[in-house]
Parts: structure tokens; C-alpha cells; sequence
């Protein structure tokens, strides 16, 4: 009988542990079964979809009416920080802007659960919100935002169609979110105003003046009244230039009289130098462009991710946006006389500056701020490497002035914010002060950029 009863608990239990391990095998396949498949992180992607799109923006500059280069940094900010918010969801440890900028309370966020391609979204962000930024460009140009849009999605798609939908919607509405907010900032559709009518320029001695161009109105008078991406950069103090004077013997006098002796004994590579970073904006994509086509360089050389080309953009596009803003507002506070003016009068009557003065006020140098800022941010990202700008590399020989457009090759970035300095002290159209003052406060504008919280 006790061995009977024996028996019998043992295959009680046996048969309770079988129960048990079958329920834990089932539990185990409804978990695979029902686990939420996971986004492919925007990391493992590669650049290309950010490039084409930084590639073809910068094209727009050049062929859309109006986009000096204020408007054009300003573009560049949007259109960069619209990238990057389009694929921060899905680039491990990075954080949105949106509650970090002015402004910008919060934006659209992705679908908790559902998966999303960040290729197919930043394509349709791009797209997006470039059609706004520039509404005014040609037809031909609108067909092309569409082209891209179209050949990318078709490219990336895949086979999920809900994955593509959900994703490219998804871009569109945080570009729709950002063009909103950038209407409200003081420089919406401001290649419409580049040269106001209702402005009057000031006439006393030490004030702009009409240049040779033939301008009498300068341009973007009021830009420095927008409204910054960066609180921190819109409480930035302005610095003060040094005091006017027509003596000979003070320091005002001595800083266009450098201009002027430097001017007339330029070497070849000067001359190359002040030509490489002009940025004519009647020829090129603008001096924030040139910028803008840095990073491009960077991601390309780098073969930086997706992730890194979007916030390389970004960073890039925001830098040179408060740049501008900040510089106006600082030159028409002062609205600082050109060398061409103070040389002309007390110096030498018949004198041509090397380069055209630029229709707006002196101080200080809006190459220099950009460039500086667009240094300290790319040094943040990818540290002090050796790379070649072929920015220019195709364009015809300037004949007048004789000289070729040659790929430059820079060991840091701060080599190139002071040599796009130099090259409007090469030029014959800033002092000394214009750009040293403008390299400052470039650098600390990039600084106030990279203090964000982008981890």
C-alpha cells in the first residue's frame, strides 16, 4: 500500500512539472510572438540621404532670388535643425532641441511601438521643409526638391509600406512644426526686403556710406532685431569698436591706413585667398553656405552616420543663423564706415579696394563671426583633422583679378574661420578690428551652440 502511494505522488508530480514547464515554454513563444519590433537606430545608417539633401539646399541658395547671406544662414538653420529633429528619436543618446530653443516649446514625437525607417523620415523633412524656406525659388528648382524626395523614398522604402508611411509622415509633420515656428521669428520670406526703401542710412563722418557697387540702402538693416535660436546668444553683450577719428595719428586712422598699404601689395596666394572666400552671393551658395558645404566635407570625409551628419548640419546651420543675427545687430548699431569710404577721403581719393565693398556696415566682419562660430562647432564634433576645402574647385578663372580657384588644405578648423578673416583684410573692405572683434564672437557663439544639451 505505501509503495502504491508512493507511486502514485511521484507521477502527480511528474506530471505538475510537466504542466509547468509547458506553461513556461508557451509563455516564452507569446513573448517572441508579441515582443514590439525595434526601429533600426539612424546610427547604422549612412550619411547619403543627409548629404544629397545639404548638397541640393546649397544649390537652392544659389539659384533662388533674394538669399543674401543673412537669409541664406537663416535657411541654413531651419533647414539644418529640421534634419536633425526628423532622426533624433532614433539616434541613441541624443536629445531633441525642442524646449532648449527659443521659443520651441516641444514638436511632434514618434509612435511609441511602432517602427520607423529615419532615412525615409529625413527625406520627407527636407523636402518638407525646404519647399517652405525657399517658396520663392524657380520652378526647376521646386522640381528638383520633388525628384530627390521621390528617388530617395523609392530608394529606402523597403518592403513595409506602413513602415514608409509612418515615417515619412512623421518627418513632414516636424518640419511642419519647425516652418511654423520660424514665421514668427522676424525673418520670414526675408528675401522679399533685402534692401528696404523706408530706411535712411545715417550721412555723419564715420558712418556707412553708398560703396562702389552703387547701393544706397544697405542691405538687411533690421536683421539683427530676429530672434536668435539661442537665448544665450540674444543676451550676448555687443562689443564696442574702436572710437572714431580722422587724425593721423590715432588708432582709427592707423586701421584703414593698414587696409590700404596691404592692398597695395598683395601676392598671388593673397589675392587667392581674398578670391577663395568671397562668396559672391550673385555666383556662389553665400558665405554661411561655404560654411554649410564644410560640414558637408566633414560628414563625407569622415563617412560619418546619419546621426552624426544630421547633428553636424544642425549644430553647423544653427552657428551661422545667430552668427548673422548677431553681427547686424552689432553693425547697425554702429554702422561703421567701410576702408573704401575713410581711405577715399583722407588717404587716397582714386584708391579701388581689391574686392567690392559689401553694401552694409564694417563692424565686425560677418566672415570672420560665421566662420568662427562654424570652427568651434565642427571641432566639437570631430576634433582637429587635416582636411581639403574644394568648395570652389570648377569655377572659371577670376580674370580680372587673375587668379584660380585651388582646393586650400587645413590642419583645424580655426585655420579656416582666420583665414576667411584674412581674406576681407586681403580684400580691401574690413580692418584689423572688423575682424578680430567678429572672430571673438563667432567663437563664443559656437561655444553657447555646442553647451546645448545634444546627450
Amino acid at each position: 500500500m505505501d509503495k502504491l502511494l508512493l507511486l502514485s505522488t511521484a507521477r502527480r508530480l511528474a506530471w505538475s512539472g510537466l504542466v509547468v514547464l509547458a506553461l513556461l515554454l508557451q509563455n516564452c513563444q507569446s513573448d517572441k510572438e508579441t515582443a514590439a519590433p525595434e526601429s533600426v537606430p539612424a546610427t547604422s545608417y549612412t550619411a547619403e540621404v543627409a548629404d544629397k539633401w545639404a548638397k541640393l539646399t546649397l544649390q537652392l541658395v544659389r539659384t533662388s532670388p533674394g538669399f543674401t547671406p543673412p537669409v541664406t544662414a537663416r535657411a541654413l538653420g531651419y533647414a539644418g535643425l529640421t534634419m536633425y529633429e526628423s532622426v533624433v528619436a532614433g539616434i541613441p543618446g541624443r536629445r531633441s532641441m525642442a524646449g532648449q530653443l527659443q521659443d520651441l516649446s516641444s514638436l511632434p514625437q514618434p509612435e511609441a511601438g511602432q517602427v520607423y525607417n529615419w532615412q525615409l523620415s529625413a527625406n520627407a523633412a527636407q523636402a518638407s521643409i525646404l519647399k517652405a524656406l525657399f517658396a520663392n525659388t524657380t520652378a526647376a528648382s521646386m522640381a528638383r526638391i520633388d525628384s530627390l524626395e521621390t528617388a530617395l523614398a523609392r530608394q529606402h522604402a523597403g518592403s513595409d509600406e506602413a513602415v514608409a508611411d509612418r515615417s515619412s509622415q512623421y518627418g513632414r509633420s516636424v518640419a511642419q512644426a519647425i516652418f511654423t515656428w520660424s514665421r514668427t521669428d522676424g525673418g520670414h520670406e526675408g528675401y522679399n526686403r533685402n534692401f528696404p526703401a523706408s530706411f535712411i542710412p545715417a550721412s555723419a563722418l564715420g558712418d556707412w556710406q553708398p560703396t562702389e557697387n552703387g547701393r544706397t540702402i544697405p542691405m538687411q538693416p533690421y536683421w539683427g532685431s530676429n530672434r536668435t535660436f539661442l537665448a544665450t546668444d540674444r543676451n550676448m553683450p555687443m562689443p564696442v569698436p574702436i572710437s572714431y577719428s580722422s587724425a593721423p595719428t590715432s588708432q582709427y586712422y592707423a586701421q584703414y591706413l593698414e587696409v590700404y598699404a596691404k592692398n597695395r601689395s598683395l601676392t598671388q596666394e593673397e589675392k587667392e585667398i581674398a578670391v577663395w572666400w568671397a562668396d559672391d552671393p550673385s555666383e556662389t551658395f553665400t558665405p554661411p553656405g561655404h560654411s554649410y558645404n564644410l560640414a558637408r566635407i566633414l560628414v563625407n570625409t569622415t563617412h560619418a552616420d546619419l546621426g552624426k551628419a544630421t547633428e553636424t548640419f544642425a549644430r553647423t546651420g544653427i552657428a551661422v543663423a545667430d552668427a548673422f543675427i548677431l553681427c547686424w545687430k552689432c553693425k547697425y548699431i554702429y554702422n561703421n564706415e567701410r576702408p573704401y569710404t575713410f581711405v577715399r577721403r583722407f588717404i587716397d581719393p582714386t584708391w579701388v579696394p581689391f574686392w567690392p565693398a559689401p553694401p552694409f556696415p564694417g563692424f565686425p566682419s560677418g566672415h570672420a563671426t560665421q566662420s568662427a562660430a562654424t570652427a568651434i562647432v565642427l571641432e566639437q564634433l570631430y576634433g582637429n583633422i587635416t582636411f581639403t576645402d574644394d568648395s570652389h574647385v570648377g569655377r572659371g578663372r577670376d580674370i580680372p583679378r587673375a587668379t584660380d580657384f585651388r582646393a586650400r588644405t587645413y590642419h583645424s578648423f580655426w585655420e579656416t574661420a582666420e583665414e576667411s578673416a584674412l581674406s576681407r583684410f586681403l580684400g580691401g573692405i574690413h580692418s584689423r578690428q572688423d575682424n578680430e572683434i567678429g572672430l571673438r564672437e563667432g567663437r563664443k557663439i559656437g561655444q553657447n551652440v555646442n553647451a546645448l544639451n545634444w546627450r
